[in-house]
């Protein structure tokens, strides 16, 4: 009789060891993801109690918040950096002054000449507006408006206008605590809030109720109350500055909505120095000027580009480093815009540069308006006779500064901008025509010599001559 063939027990066997090994291999991976899931489970679960500790009414210091909110205030505390450096912006020190010496002919009589520094981070907004060469003891505590979540508390115990007619120093000493928490979070719900009043008021004298925004809606509004264009309004009693914070938005957000508010008004920020125009300063409507681009009519909110999303440990939160979507392609432009890194940089700075063109443009344009107008009055051009240059002067550089105060340089409306800095340039040169014709009256037979002023320390020694004897006469005429 023929033995068995052993060969079907030694395959049942090794089939037997290889399903246990699988099995045992299928376990070891149910219990990492078991493990896994009980690990994310229990940092939701952190996440959703985190908020036990109570955060006071119009606590102002971020670490307080920071207890319960760890991952955001730890990137809020990444806006101190300063070495993030895109094309036109970043947190890196640069002097506007300094890259664009024209700027302090346009703006001689006016602080800005004196200093104009980009904005860094958030977390030095205390510092850099108590340290800038632009205050003085004139500066009213207004100015303090958007630097501080300490603000709200300062205003809810003195009032809001008697808070805006205090001197600047007046709050020295009780504001100590950087852009932060406060200024955008509920204490009590963390949902987002208007924290400062000139955004409501502004929402009001239009007709618009702000607690009706939607939570999209919102994340651009938190940003609205402080990056926007303002101007201080008002007298007191006894005649004085109210420097009461107005957003001027009743005819709309556009540079001609401006126009005709401070026509309207009519508001005057100084009197040029060289030109003797009345002048108007933009600040930063870049809240305005974002309302008329593409990513606003697609709904796109300010946090989705400069505070995108990001995951830490299966938690997603909004990331608190305040910055460049340049700085975060991946997690700002590339959520929506599939191409390259380096493709998206690319068509930001080609756009960028364009409008820095057309900026530039404006900008010389302006300047030779003011330099000529100041040759037509030593030549012996009366006030009337200069009054239409002198006004076409003052538009040409509010439209100007409407492109060029905004962050940016054109990118979030990069259309209007080039129509805004279009009329801009031609309302310098109908100032230069009419001029032109005056000078000629008066027996001018060429350009002016131009003086020179490539580098602000050029400028800045230019324009002294004219800043110091305007300083004269209204030092002569405060005594009258």
């Amino acid at each position: 009789m023929k033995a068995p063939d052993p060969t079907p027990h030694k395959r049942g066997s090794f089939w037997s060891w290889a399903v246990f090994g699988i099995a045992g291999v299928g376990m070891f991976a149910l219990g990492l993801l078991a493990a896994s899931v009980m690990e994310r489970r229990n940092e939701s679960v952190e996440a959703q109690v985190q908020f036990t500790t109570p955060i006071p009414d119009f606590e102002a210091d971020n670490s307080v918040w920071g207890v319960s909110f760890p991952r955001e205030f730890n990137s809020w505390e990444s806006t101190k950096r300063m070495s993030e450096r895109t094309e036109f912006g970043g947190s890196e020190p640069r002097d506007h002054l300094a890259e664009n010496p024209a700027m302090v002919i346009l703006w001689a009589g006016y602080a800005f000449a004196k200093q104009y520094n980009a904005p860094r981070g958030h977390y030095w907004a205390a510092d850099d507006v108590r340290n800038t060469a632009r205050r003085s003891e004139k500066t009213p505590a207004t100015c303090w408006s958007c630097k501080s979540p300490d603000v709200p508390r300062l205003m809810n115990k003195d009032g809001i206008a008697n808070f805006y007619v205090q001197k600047f120093d007046h709050y020295g000493d009780d504001v100590k605590n950087p852009i932060g928490c406060a200024d955008c979070h509920n204490n009590k719900t963390m949902a987002l809030q208007i924290s400062r009043p000139a955004l409501k008021e502004a929402f009001a004298r239009q007709g618009k109720d702000i607690s009706k925004a939607t939570h999209q809606e919102m994340r651009s509004l938190v940003c609205a109350k402080c990056h926007v264009e303002y101007y201080f309004t008002g007298k007191t009693d006894d005649g004085k500055p109210a420097n009461y914070l107005t957003f001027p938005w009743d005819n709309g957000m556009t540079a001609e909505a401006f126009e005709k508010y401070y026509d309207e008004k009519p508001h005057v920020d100084w009197t040029h120095a060289i030109s003797g125009a009345p002048m108007i300063k933009m600040q930063h409507p870049d809240y305005e000027v974002y309302s008329q681009g593409i990513h606003a009519f697609r709904g796109v909110s300010c946090a989705d580009c400069h505070m995108p999303y990001k995951s830490e440990g299966g938690i997603k939160f909004t990331d608190h480093q305040i910055r460049s979507p340049l700085e975060n392609v991946a997690n700002s432009c590339g959520v929506c815009h599939r191409w390259s890194e380096q493709d998206i940089k690319s068509r930001v700075v080609a756009i960028q540069k364009k409008n820095q063109e057309m900026l530039k443009r404006a900008e010389e344009s302006i300047a030779l308006l003011h330099l000529e107008i100041a040759d037509a009055m030593k030549l012996g051009a009366t006030d009337d006779e200069l009054k239409k240059p002198r006004d076409l002067v003052k538009r040409a550089q509010m439209y100007w500064d409407y492109v060029s105060a905004n962050n940016g340089m054109g990118f979030h409306a990069p259309q209007e901008c080039a129509r805004v800095l279009n009329r801009s340039l031609d309302l310098s040169t109908q100032g230069r025509l009419e001029n032109y014709m005056v000078r000629a009256r008066h027996g001018a037979t060429g350009p002016i010599q131009v003086p020179d002023f490539s580098s602000k320390e050029k400028a800045q020694a230019y324009i002294k001559p004219f800043v110091d004897a305007q300083n004269a006469a209204m030092a002569t005429e405060a005594k009258k």
